[in-house]
């Protein structure tokens, strides 16, 4: 159903209001009307009218429900069934929501009583939504509002309840409380509140200066106690708090079984598509693609082909510079020629900038020298067992320490952060040219510079994009790993940080890494690539009844042990078995780039120090150590290695 500026996307009659908190409900106190989810301008609006019921209307409200599956027989006699509620979340609220105009609803006169109980909210205004206990003969729902009331009960006497969520699962996330799974906590789409979750988390201690050498004497301790920081706080923001009452104080939950973390935007997958990865991209055929001017021809074709198979090792050297931005896909020869000289120029004169500060200098510039000392011991200690880097004088080593600095002077605002030679050595082995390798360095940068900046705004947000991917995904996994303290996938960070340079043998992550540069099939593949290592070890995982301590040693474990082809098979399939779904969730079709992601709110600035940062140059001069080469295996930038519907008719 359409109007002028609205459409209709669900409605549902037989749904009424009980207007009296008596346990016997008379004709007079239920109200018949209608439920509607509306699109209307730019807001998702849940709207309920009063209608007027054709025949007898108590035939309807006081039948009783068949368990047999055969028509409901009325009864003349006054009904005897317990509602299985409390009167103050089932009736009336005193707290009535904010009148807005929708079109005309025929049957209802504006004039009737009865037309005054109708109402209308934005999904976003939500907070939390109750359902009925189970065995009751009709469902209901209540509705919480961010200010705290409650939206008058919606009783569906003649079903619905399943459908009206799941149509609501494609605006909202909704997550049931491990304490209370009868209670839904609303997540707005954008799931800006899954990852502003970790704004008020603090791992560590107040004082997380000593964080690195913590992990490095007792890193399964200190990554526990991470564990239980991010696992309990999810618990307790999921859980109704009586007032006044302590977190350890509560009750337990009821015996009955329930599901303990049931994500209702979880909506049925189809089955899993087979996917065959191709063989890597040839030299002959990338010379198939150039056209007159040296220009590139067909380029969505060629992209997808370096996603299907990668490319050969002949080919990097070229191709790396067009995925990673250095060079443009539409430019000519001649045109690229003199972008390098261009871009060689400003390369030097930026280096020339820290060669040129003295050693007296230096000295009265404690955010520089910082730097070069954090950089150097990094340098000291990347992917040494590589040819290219091995060995107490070798030329590389030389590059990636100049690189590096050279970028401090391209970003003063983020400078040098651990990890980032990482991400660099894969790029300077490749293209094995100090300049190219800079400026395909600051491309790979504009992608993941966020997972470095001090607010760990972007690393928060990918965890709870993870999270949410997961879940719907496997929600049984999510709630294992949710028993075991392990549900806040902190083991995944380093995964994310340095996308999985440190879990894949040196051959694997070039590949890894130029299949993801394609930007193919969306904008985080390395989302679902984390999903697929989780997925191939979910029976290991669930089986072995492993705890929180043999979880992350199975995880770290799995270092140098993955098939990246195998692990690349698993993400494309699983990528088009959630886009293939008609109920994907609004915010999942976000995560996967299928709609454009809504506006980003304002996060509340952090009170106390962020968690999971890593280790930054210092701001004043580190005091004198031993900087010989440790193994490659080092924790020290890692912080972790440090519904069914109840009774309906």
């Amino acid at each position: 159903m359409e109007g002028a500026g609205y459409r209709v996307v669900f409605e549902k009659g037989g749904v009424y209001l009980h207007t009296s908190a008596k346990k016997h409900q008379d004709p007079d106190s239920l109200i018949a009307g209608v439920i509607r989810v509306v699109e209307k301008d730019s807001d998702v609006l849940l709207h309920w009218v009063p209608v007027e019921e054709a025949g007898d209307s108590t035939q309807i409200l006081f039948s009783k429900k068949d368990v047999s599956g055969g028509d409901s027989c009325t009864s003349e006699e006054e009904p005897t069934f317990d509602p299985g509620y409390e009167p103050d979340w089932a009736v009336i609220s005193t707290v009535r929501p904010q009148s807005r105009h929708l079109e005309p609803t025929r049957g209802t006169e504006p004039s009737s009583p009865r037309g005054s109980w109708a109402f209308t909210v934005s999904l976003g205004e939500l907070k939390s939504i109750r359902r009925s206990k189970p065995g009751l003969s009709w469902a209901y729902l209540v509705l919480v509002t961010q200010a705290g009331g409650s939206l008058p009960a919606l009783h569906f006497h003649r079903g619905g309840t399943r459908a009206l969520l799941r149509v609501l699962s494609r605006y909202l996330l909704l997550a049931s409380s491990p304490q209370d799974p009868r209670l839904y906590l609303v997540f707005p789409h954008d799931s800006s509140a899954l990852s502003s979750s970790f704004h008020h988390l603090q791992l560590f201690d107040q004082d997380s200066s000593n964080v690195v050498s913590r992990f490095l004497q007792d890193p399964y301790s200190t990554t526990f106690s991470s564990f239980s920081r991010v696992t309990n706080f999810f618990r307790g923001a999921l859980q109704p708090h009586p007032e006044g009452a302590s977190p350890d104080l509560l009750p337990p939950p009821d015996d009955e079984p329930e599901p303990g973390f049931e994500v209702i935007s979880c909506v049925e997958l189809g089955p899993r598509p087979a996917v065959e990865r191709a063989p890597p991209l040839t030299e002959e055929e990338w010379a198939h693609h150039v056209g007159p001017e040296g220009r590139l021809q067909q380029v969505p074709v060629l992209k997808a082909r370096i996603f299907s198979g990668g490319l050969s090792p002949g080919l990097r050297r070229e191709a790396w510079k067009f995925l990673l931005g250095y060079l443009s896909w539409e430019g000519s020869a001649e045109e690229h020629k003199a972008h390098v000289r261009k871009k060689t120029d400003e390369y030097f004169r930026m280096k020339l900038q820290w060669k040129s500060v003295s050693p007296e200098q230096e000295r009265r510039n404690s955010l520089l020298h910082g730097y070069r000392s954090l950089i150097e011991r990094d340098v000291s200690r990347t992917d040494r067992t590589n040819k290219f880097y091995e060995g107490p004088e070798n030329p590389g080593l030389g590059l990636l320490n100049d690189v590096l600095l050279t970028y401090c002077m391209y970003h003063f605002d983020l400078g040098y952060v651990q990890g980032m030679s990482d991400l660099l050595s894969p790029i300077l082995y490749v293209i094995q040219n100090e300049v190219d390798a800079f400026w395909c360095f600051c491309g790979f940068m504009e992608l993941v510079h966020g997972n470095f900046e001090e607010s760990q705004e972007t690393m928060k947000r990918q965890l709870g994009q993870l999270l949410l991917l997961l879940r719907v995904l496997d929600p049984q996994l999510c709630d294992f790993l949710d028993s075991q303290d392990s549900g806040s996938l902190c083991f995944c960070f380093r995964w994310l940080l340095i996308w999985f340079k440190r879990e894949f043998p040196f051959p694997d992550v070039l590949r890894l890494w130029e299949v993801l540069w394609t930007g193919l099939p969306g904008p985080n593949l390395h989302l679902l690539v984390a999903c697929a290592i989780l997925d191939m070890e979910r029976d290991t995982l669930m089986l072995s009844g492993f705890g929180s301590n043999e979880i992350l040693k199975h995880i770290n474990e799995l270092t140098m042990k993955l098939s990246v082809e195998d692990v690349l098979t698993r993400a494309e399939a699983l990528y088009r078995q959630l886009t293939a779904c008609p109920e994907l969730p609004h915010n999942v079709q976000e995560v996967l780039g299928l709609v454009p992601p809504a506006e980003p709110q304002s996060p509340s600035p952090p009170t106390s120090p962020l968690p999971l940062s890593p280790t930054r140059a210092p701001p004043a001069p580190p005091p004198p150590e031993d900087t010989a080469p440790q193994p490659d295996s080092s924790l020290e930038i890692l912080p972790e290695e440090e519904e069914e519907e109840s009774a309906e008719s």
